[in-house]
């Protein structure tokens, strides 16, 4: 296993960065949490000329045809600049139409994804909260060439403005993970409401109400009632997606605490130079490091075909929990002053409390551990 970027990986990583400070400054990461949007279209567009929505749809179907890893080094510079929008849930919906879509459902959707035509997103979670098959209770029930499907669907990210949903329903009675199926639902069928969700990190997840909502049964995505592996791939990839965009954020954490603990004077001297303070630095930063080390094995793995549940939740269940701890301790050693309104640090901060549940909580995540290592 070689975790060194290649030469490729590094122009992308480059090339991100020096996007992202010159089209997504701080200034319109604040705008766009107040927007009811929550993302820049202009930006979208600029995005999607770069080849980001389609970095890893194949070639015959207009995209670059990087691997997931190349993937990862893409959310990592995203996450360093906190960048707000759909990015994230369209490129995890792309997995299932590659791993599981008719070539009828590829070529409709595929294009128009790498081209930036398309938003989508993808609804899991519902009342029960849970991650577990258990927890999927939307109904869809066939009715002659439609299925029609009722029940509500939370924290749907970037629901709002997505053209399309990739919906989790029950086609068979019980509770088990045999009755799953997926459904691309397109969002202006009638009968769909849409209700943006109230968040710290004000993040446009919703509620989405399917009532009597009529789905054509090409729109299947995968076979009936065996969805439930398709739903456990999208929960994979996107908790190492995920765990790849909160490094990036950890880093920047990091790197602006040191930088202050610099140039702040106490006692006639900078903060950085009491032992406490450095020890608390020096495992900010070697969190950072195992984190970053967990997450690119992750992605490695999943890159080269190699079964990794194991390990995509060793990373998300770390980098949760050290997200919100070096996002607290940034605070902590900024002192006052990171308390503002106006401070980057907030803005990381709040983020690192949604990053905790999406694509599976810590819980989750250690029980999925605990399964693996044969504790249950």
């Amino acid at each position: 296993m070689d975790l060194r970027f290649t030469e490729a990986q590094e122009i992308l990583k480059k090339m991100a960065r020096d996007f992202l400070a010159t089209e997504c400054p701080k200034t319109l990461v604040r705008e766009l949490e107040k927007s009811e949007k929550g993302y820049s279209p202009e930006l979208w567009k600029k995005m999607a000329e770069l080849g980001w929505m389609g970095l890893v749809i194949p070639e015959e179907y207009e995209g670059m045809g990087y691997t997931f890893q190349d993937l990862t080094v893409l959310l990592e510079e995203t996450g360093r600049n906190i960048l707000p929008g759909p990015l994230i849930p369209t490129v995890i919906s792309t997995f299932p139409i590659i791993e599981a879509g008719t070539e009828e459902q590829k070529k409709e959707f595929l294009p128009k994804i790498a081209r930036g035509e398309l938003i989508i997103t993808t609804a899991h979670l519902e009342a029960e909260g849970t991650f577990d098959a258990s927890g999927i209770a939307v109904k869809a029930t066939p009715k002659g060439d439609d299925f029609i499907i009722n029940g509500t669907k939370l924290f749907v990210e970037m629901a709002h403005v997505a053209d399309y949903i990739i919906c989790a329903t029950r086609t068979k009675e019980g509770l088990d993970e045999k009755g799953i199926t997926l459904f691309i639902v397109d969002s202006k069928t009638p009968g769909i409401k849409c209700e943006v969700i109230p968040t710290i990190a004000t993040d446009k997840l919703c509620e989405v109400r399917f009532e009597n909502v009529a789905v054509p049964k090409k729109n299947m995505l995968g076979k009936i009632d065996a969805g439930w592996p398709i739903v456990e791939m999208m929960t994979r990839k996107g908790a190492v997606a995920k765990s790849a965009e909160s490094i990036g954020a950890i880093q920047t954490c990091v790197e602006m605490t040191v930088a202050y603990s610099k140039e702040r004077v106490q006692y006639e001297r900078p903060i950085g130079a009491f032992q406490a303070l450095q020890h608390i630095m020096a495992n900010m930063w070697t969190s950072m490091e195992t984190g970053r080390y967990l997450v690119y094995e992750a992605a490695w793995m999943e890159s080269e075909g190699q079964p990794c549940a194991k390990e995509a939740s060793f990373a998300k269940s770390y980098i949760n929990e050290v997200y919100k701890d070096v996002a607290q301790w940034a605070i902590r050693l900024h002192g006052g002053i990171a308390t503002s309104y106006d401070h980057d640090i907030p803005l990381y901060y709040r983020r690192s409390k949604a990053a905790d549940t999406s694509f599976g909580s810590t819980d989750f995540h250690r029980e999925l551990v605990a399964q693996q290592i044969g504790l249950k």
